[in-house]
């Protein structure tokens, strides 16, 4: 067992799982970090970027669009007849929509901790073929038993997808740089969106073909696309930087050094223990920002499960609801890529927390009080899509990318996801089907307060940073080890919160 003795006491520090060495209190390696740095040109350093951009954002863009496509076609399929032909009553669709996120919720944390274990490429594409297999397997359900028992294992595979996902983008991009990537990664929900209700228009054709109605073929044809490019990806998705095989030993280093430059070291040598999982939960910002995120899933998915249906209420036909339900998802994913490039741009979050957010109310109360106009009711939805769409990846590379170190990345990271799913289950009981007479006001509403509750965490969220900003200006200078700062991640007196 290795030990690090405090600088200024000589007693061994409070870390009871400084049990590996990390080779961090050398000045030479200091030195070597200088030495790489300089060595990169700005030029070299922009290729080195654009490399990474190739291998990474894409990749993962690909694997959570499809994601989100099995997760949500359910709503298409509904159109095509899935609530008839199983004979579904009362709320047994929206419970349907509920049970996946109990496996989904509950698996987020011990995901990441396997994705560190396994490495990406290996558990990313296993939870990849998974839910491609369970998505086949629910377009072949005969009862509303199956519909649960699929919805359920489709939660379990999928879980890992969304955290993990961010929390590899995390370990590659320096905070300034990371808004842009994580939004294009996070706009494949709103490709998804396009892309599946193009999708179920075209497959809906099918309806009849070898006896199957059109909601069957969509589940069956999707899962199937899913389970073929989850196998290539097997040898696509990117690892860690410490071991990404596609990059040259000099480049490995170097964007390790650059992450050091900014974030301290990650202690990625070290395994995640059970302590380490305690720890992050003792910083109360952990749960304001898992709060952020639960107050925009509630109308992320109330628009994700429920828009088809309302658009069809405005009077269009079964095919045409499956096209009108795309603009509002594409607009979405425009809107966040300007948003992003603004707050990478100053370099600033919450701002680009707040507008989108207050985009999202107001469709939502067009939404409630606009009941004859369907034109501006289509309108109020690009709103909603916009809004909702474009605050979520802001507040997820926040949260996230303030977080230093691999462990409180990775188990902070997980907790946000997870904890703010529950937000789902909720949603998919905010639109009941004796809502309709009454314009969805009910769901509406609930949108609304959520949403201004993940509001008033982005500004408590956004104080807290600023206090403990000035609080370590303000405090002498720090006497720990660079063992001791490594440990402690963003917890470090040295690391300062992005705004």
């Amino acid at each position: 067992k290795t030990s690090s003795p405090d600088s200024s006491s000589g007693k061994e520090p409070p870390f009871s799982n400084n049990y590996y060495d990390p080779d961090i209190a050398r000045a030479a390696a200091a030195d070597n970090d200088d030495d790489l740095h300089h060595h990169f040109s700005p030029s070299r350093e922009r290729r080195l970027l654009a490399k990474i951009d190739l291998r990474v954002i894409p990749v993962l863009s690909i694997i959570y669009l499809l994601a989100f496509l099995d997760r949500t076609n359910i709503a298409n399929a509904s159109i095509f007849g899935l609530q008839s032909e199983l004979r579904l009553q009362n709320t047994q669709y929206n419970t349907a929509l509920t049970i996946f996120f109990v496996p989904y919720v509950v698996f987020e944390i011990p995901s990441n901790v396997l994705l560190k274990k396994l490495k990406p490429h290996l558990w990313l594409s296993v939870c990849m073929f998974g839910f491609g297999l369970v998505t086949i397997c629910q377009g072949l359900v005969q009862n509303y038993s199956g519909l649960l028992a699929t919805r359920f294992f489709l939660g379990l595979t999928e879980t890992g997808m969304f955290p993990g996902s961010f929390y590899l983008i995390g370990m590659w991009y320096k905070r300034s740089e990371a808004q842009k990537r994580y939004s294009f990664f996070f706009g494949s929900t709103s490709l998804a969106g396009a892309f599946g209700g193009l999708l179920a228009s075209a497959i809906g054709k099918m309806d009849g073909v070898q006896g199957y109605l059109g909601w069957r073929w969509i589940f069956i044809l999707e899962g199937l696309l899913t389970c073929v490019v989850a196998f290539i990806f097997f040898f696509v998705i990117p690892d860690f930087p410490e071991n990404a095989k596609w990059l040259t030993e000099e480049e490995r280093q170097y964007v390790q050094v650059r992450l050091r430059k900014e974030q301290g070291r990650s202690a990625a040598e070290r395994p995640i223990g059970f302590k380490d999982v305690v720890n992050v939960f003792k910083d109360y910002k952990i749960f304001v920002g898992g709060f952020m995120y639960f107050g925009l899933i509630v109308p992320a998915y109330s628009y994700a499960f429920f828009a088809p249906g309302i658009i069809q209420t405005y009077g269009y036909s079964r095919i045409q609801t499956q096209l009108y339900s795309v603009p509002p998802w594409a607009a979405s994913f425009t809107f966040a890529m300007v948003i992003a490039y603004f707050s990478d741009k100053i370099k600033h979050r919450f701002a680009f927390t707040i507008m989108p957010i207050c985009l999202a109310i107001a469709g939502f109360g067009i939404l409630i009080v606009v009941h004859d106009n369907h034109h501006l009711q289509y309108g109020a939805l690009f709103m909603v899509a916009m809004g909702v769409y474009s605050a979520m990846p802001v507040i997820v590379c926040w949260f996230n990318m303030n977080l230093g170190g691999h462990h409180r990345r990775a188990v902070g990271t997980a907790w946000q996801i997870g904890f703010g799913n529950i937000g789902g289950i909720i949603a998919t009981y905010s639109f009941l089907p004796q809502d309709k007479a009454n314009f969805y006001r009910p769901g509406y509403s609930i949108c609304i307060a959520f949403i201004c509750l993940s509001a008033a965490s982005c500004l408590v969220y956004a104080a807290s940073c600023i206090m403990q900003n000035r609080q370590r200006e303000k405090a002498p200078r720090s006497l720990l080890t660079e063992f001791e700062k490594t440990e402690l991640g963003d917890l470090n007196p040295e690391y300062r919160y992005l705004l």
